[in-house]
């Protein structure tokens, strides 16, 4: 359960990237510390900073640069890659279409999704059924890019997560095998507009970019505008504690179906954007979440841990999925 932190704290995951596959994992000082580390971070707060991720800071703001460079297109152009249901909720929506608990957020985006094939998962995946193809062409090379970004997004988050299940005392491939050895992942290129000033004067409003919410998975990489301070955490007291941006760095937390396998041990936290910021912000958010079609229960680890009793009902990853995508924006 998230603590009355002050501050988002910030982990060299180097050492665990290092070893993550070596069969004495345990055994190594450098991993028991980031593990340790990262323990206490998703204890406390649900966020934690990385650096030593091993992902090029040059592939970092390229990916940023070519979202800015959409969004700064004519409406006319972005509007040609349009989020509906026909698109298996892949696309462009503009200001104002994604909602967080009814109310629409001042953003625009384009969502992506992992492809899922018709009869995959059977009925269950049918909603989210398509591919990418909607990927913009102008700017160039923008579909390459992002296919390399995401790529390195999921091997890096496949390697935290094996320090999380280590952290909850399990074994380093605890979250794999059916829960999530056949990740799903979700993407989501996010631009807020500069912040609105009022009757000439020169105080911005509060703008909520995004509505407060926890995210659906198991870990989420923000790679957010260098020098603009928009995303807020909240901790137990009710305080919102900014997350600035740490060049170099993602902005992680654990989501939904994490808070489920450790019993509540680890809960995903609240947290929004408002950009008061004079420019225009783009923020890459990576999604790893489980299986789709994975039937997520507690750990048995974590039942030990707690008494022996579920504190959370089990959920279908892309049940959970479904029912959040086709409610959270207006057509």
């Amino acid at each position: 359960m998230a603590t009355d932190f002050k501050f988002i704290p910030l982990i060299d995951v180097s050492p665990l990237l290092e070893k993550w596959d070596h069969p004495n994992i345990t055994q190594d000082e450098g991993v028991a510390q980031v593990v340790r580390q990262l323990d206490q971070a998703c204890r406390e707060a649900g966020f934690f900073y990385v650096k030593g991720h091993g992902i090029p800071d040059s592939l970092m703001k390229d990916i940023k640069n070519i979202a800015r460079e959409y969004f700064h297109q004519p409406y006319e152009e972005k509007i040609k890659i349009k989020l509906s249901a026909e698109t298996g909720y892949r696309g462009y929506q503009r200001i104002g279409e994604n909602v967080t608990k009814g109310v629409p957020d001042k953003h625009e985006a384009i969502d992506c999704y992992r492809e899922v094939n018709h009869g995959m998962y059977e009925g269950l995946g049918d909603v989210m059924q398509g591919s990418n193809i909607c990927r913009p062409s102008n700017p160039p090379n923008f579909k390459q890019l992002m296919e390399v970004y995401i790529d390195r997004c999921t091997d890096l988050s496949r390697k935290i997560m094996r320090g999380i299940a280590l952290a909850l005392g399990g074994s380093a491939d605890e979250m794999e095998g059916e829960i999530g050895g056949d990740p799903f992942w979700v993407f989501r290129i996010i631009g807020y507009p500069a912040a609105s000033i009022s009757n000439g004067h020169d105080k911005a409003h509060d703008d909520v970019g995004c509505g407060a919410h926890t995210d659906y998975g198991l870990l989420t990489l923000v790679n957010q505008d260098d020098g603009i301070v928009a995303l807020q955490v909240r901790n137990k007291l009710g305080e919102w504690i900014s997350a600035p941006p740490i060049p170099g760095t993602f902005v992680c937390n654990i989501g939904d179906m994490l808070k489920i396998l450790s019993n509540g041990i680890y809960e995903s936290t609240l947290h929004r954007v408002i950009n008061n910021s004079p420019k225009y912000r783009v923020c890459v958010a990576y999604f790893y979440e489980p299986n789709f079609d994975a039937a997520v229960e507690p750990l048995d680890v974590c039942l030990q841990k707690t008494g022996g009793t579920k504190n959370f009902e089990g959920a279908v990853y892309g049940k959970h999925l479904v029912s959040k995508v086709t409610t959270n924006f207006i057509m």
